[in-house]
């Protein structure tokens, strides 16, 4: 984000220099070469042609309709308002801005019309809603933006072949994944500074690997798979990588963009913008664009009223939900699709077009999610007739849309939906009315999704009024967790899907009371959990180990606000952005808990770990590698020892070097001393008051009369 000044405070600042502005010739200064003094321009370094200004908009607001009916002069008025009413009513058209040319010969239309609108963005949306509209049996509008026409002018008569580049081979952008050290990397975000670092838990600190000022207008993202970091700008998107640092790879032209979003297997990039209306009637003008990664194609647009876009999801910015389009499960990114009202338009990436050419019709559907292995989706849809009909959760096999499993819930007031990470169970968590309907209660349905017939258990806790915190799955795993209680300090449970023969029956593991806890943070690798006190808990910590039952450490970050395990589960960081003014900066820990390093950075906006790509080992062979890890780990335990070494030495070098500093600050000021001593003797009158020898101790004794009391007086006399 620029450094903007106003100009009353650049005259003020010239008055506290001395400096008088009529005196300097602007034209003159010129900056050293190259130098930018870390502020990029408009016309450098960033989309440079994808924000025209409004004064050099050209042509791109104004629209042809043609097919129009010719009429003769009497008609003419009376065809010119029809017009007006239709396409006023998408946006505001500007005076004189309808334009209907007449033949000098016959007097009649040619039949087509021109329309000026105030912005490109609404005269884009009167294309896209008017082209193909039926005004009559024999009119059926064809309305193309006005620019297309100078566009295809320009196409030459005689066709020559492209000029074929010869191949360059690309950088490996993979490279960061053979640190040799095995470490991973996190981003963050501190003033105008965008940092790039290695998490070095050995010499407790980070390295440094790349850093940019003013790097990006708003926010910071990485690729689901860590390919990739993505930066916004106002007139698109960008993103980086490489073998040696972060070179720019593509950019992706999307004025004003604000939100971005990655298909899972980081070939699409959705971007998403909202346009203010020029009529205060209307309601922001939605765009979207699905850019192959790669390429920097636009593969599918996306175009409408914020009231289009608001079904379900995080309402976010201007009411919208994001993510508007939901990836399908797995890494193929071969379908997308987007909650309507009453149906799920699911979409196929091959064709970039409806699946089947026609959206899934669901009555009064509200919710859906995609599994996040199969393409698979559930759906919830919500009473209906008073409680006549009953609310459901569905499973929809895609691109069949077969249904695949349906239950029943009756007297529900709220339903969530929660995947495991895997794929193989889903949780739904039911809110359900009481008999009085005064207040609601929760239970759980759990779905096996590998299992035939996909079984489905119910769980209700022990105390069915308990208030549901947070639930979470562990990941790779068959166990979850869950907060709940209406106390400021709740319980803690755990469960898990097999019991001690494998069987199929959900069973509860433990329960922790009265914990300073209400968020869960399991690692990515299973096995162990964070029980965090957010918020109202000042930032409390709980490593917890599952598989032991058992607390491993307790800390604490004070007013954290956000929690992360990086992608291996080995570390944990804990951040405190910018939404406090205090402490800002994050803290990196343990697995275990043990606190290893804090770094404190002033205006402290994002902190995000580096994903990791899945592992190319088979799980087997993860397995064998976890059985055998004493084996592998005498490797790493030697290297530690090593940088426990260094350290220690690095330690021992400091010490000494601060004794030296030390020694030679006291042997300076003895040498003043000494230079300065003829000059104290002869203030005191030839008296050498600094020779110890001069003085004389001499030891007083005080005699100190002790107050006798009548108690102890009685005591004496009793004692006689």
């Amino acid at each position: 984000m620029a450094l903007v000044i106003s100009m009353e405070g650049i005259e003020a600042r010239a008055r506290e220099l001395g400096v008088d502005l009529s005196a300097v010739d602007l034209d003159s200064i010129t900056l050293p070469a190259g130098e930018d003094f870390g502020i990029l321009s408009d016309d450098e370094e960033v989309l440079r042609n994808e924000d025209d200004p409004e004064l050099e908009m050209g042509l791109s607001n104004v629209i042809v309709v043609d097919n129009l009916p010719v009429v003769p002069p009497e008609k003419f008025e009376k065809l010119e308002n029809v017009i007006r009413k239709i396409y006023s009513q998408i946006g505001a058209i500007k005076e004189n801005g309808l334009w209907m040319p007449v033949n000098p010969e016959t007097k009649k239309t040619y039949g087509y019309c021109f329309i000026e609108y105030n912005t490109p963005q609404e005269a884009e949306l009167a294309r896209e809603k008017t082209n193909g509209y039926k005004l009559d049996k024999s009119h059926i509008f064809a309305v193309n933006m006005l620019d297309d026409f100078e566009k295809y002018m320009k196409v030459p008569d005689t066709w020559t072949p492209a000029e074929i580049k010869p191949y360059t081979p690309g950088e490996n952008l993979l490279k960061w994944l053979t640190d040799e050290k095995a470490r991973d990397q996190f981003v963050i975000r501190a003033g105008t500074l965008t940092e790039v670092y290695w998490n070095d838990a050995r010499k407790l600190a980070p390295e440094l690997v790349f850093q940019k000022q003013y790097w990006t207008d708003s926010f910071i993202q990485w690729s689901p798979l860590g390919t990739y970091l993505a930066t916004v700008h106002r007139q698109g998107s960008q993103v980086w990588g490489g073998e040696n640092g972060f070179e720019r790879l593509m950019r992706f032209a999307h004025p004003m963009v604000k939100l971005i979003d990655f298909s899972p297997g980081e070939r699409y990039l959705v971007t998403y913008s909202s346009h203010e209306p020029s009529n205060p009637r209307d309601t922001h003008r939605v765009v979207l664009n699905i850019f192959d990664v790669r390429t920097g194609k636009v593969m599918r647009d996306f175009k409408g009223n914020a009231d289009e876009f608001t079904t379900g999801g995080n309402i976010g910015v201007s009411g919208v939900s994001w993510p508007i389009f939901r990836w399908g499960g797995g890494k193929d990114d071969k379908y997308f699709a987007r909650l309507g009202k009453n149906v799920i338009s699911v979409y196929e990436t091959d064709t970039f077009s409806l699946l089947d050419k026609k959206s899934l019709k669901v009555e009064n559907v509200v919710d859906f999610s995609w599994s996040p292995t199969d393409p698979i989706i559930s759906l919830f849809v919500p009473e209906m007739g008073g409680g006549n009909q009953p609310a459901r959760v569905s499973l929809v096999q895609i691109p069949g849309k077969e249904e695949l499993r349906q239950k029943n819930l009756f007297s529900v007031s709220d339903c969530k939906m929660y995947w495991q990470n895997s794929g193989e169970y889903l949780a739904v968590q039911v809110d359900r009315y009481t008999k009085t309907k005064k207040s609601t209660y929760t239970g759980f349905e759990l779905f096996r999704i590998k299992e035939r017939d996909i079984p489905i258990e119910v769980l209700e806790l022990e105390n069915k009024n308990d208030k549901i915190i947070a639930f979470a799955w562990e990941p790779k795993g068959h166990r979850f967790a869950i907060i709940h209680g209406d106390g400021p300090r709740p319980d803690i449970s755990f469960y898990t899907m097999r019991t001690a023969n494998n069987t199929s029956r959900v069973s509860k593991l433990t329960t922790l009371k009265a914990k300073q806890a209400n968020a869960l943070f399991w690692s990515p690798a299973g096995r162990f959990i964070v029980l965090a006190g957010l918020k109202g808990f000042n930032g409390q910590l709980e490593f917890y180990n599952v598989d032991e039952l058992e607390t491993m450490a307790t800390g604490e970050h004070f007013m954290a606000t956000d929690i992360m395990w990086d992608p291996t589960g080995r570390y944990l960081a804990t951040a405190v952005t910018s939404v406090h003014e205090m402490e800002n900066g994050f803290q990196i820990w343990s697995f275990n808990g043990k606190h290893l390093y804090k770094v404190s950075k002033d205006h402290f906006y994002q902190f995000i770990w580096r994903p990791r790509p899945p592992s190319l080992l088979t799980p087997e062979k993860e397995e064998e590698i976890s059985k055998n890890l004493k084996k592998y780990s005498k490797k790493y335990e030697q290297e530690d020892q090593d940088a426990f070494n260094q350290l220690s030495e690095q330690e021992r070098k400091r010490r000494t070097q601060l004794q030296e500093e030390w020694d030679s600050w006291v042997a300076k000021w003895k040498q003043y001393h000494e230079q300065e001593r003829a000059y104290r003797r002869e203030l005191r009158d030839g008296e050498a008051s600094d020779e110890e020898e001069e003085y004389e101790a001499k030891e007083v004794e005080v005699e100190e009369v002790v107050e006798v009391t009548e108690e102890v007086l009685a005591f004496d006399l009793d004692q006689e």
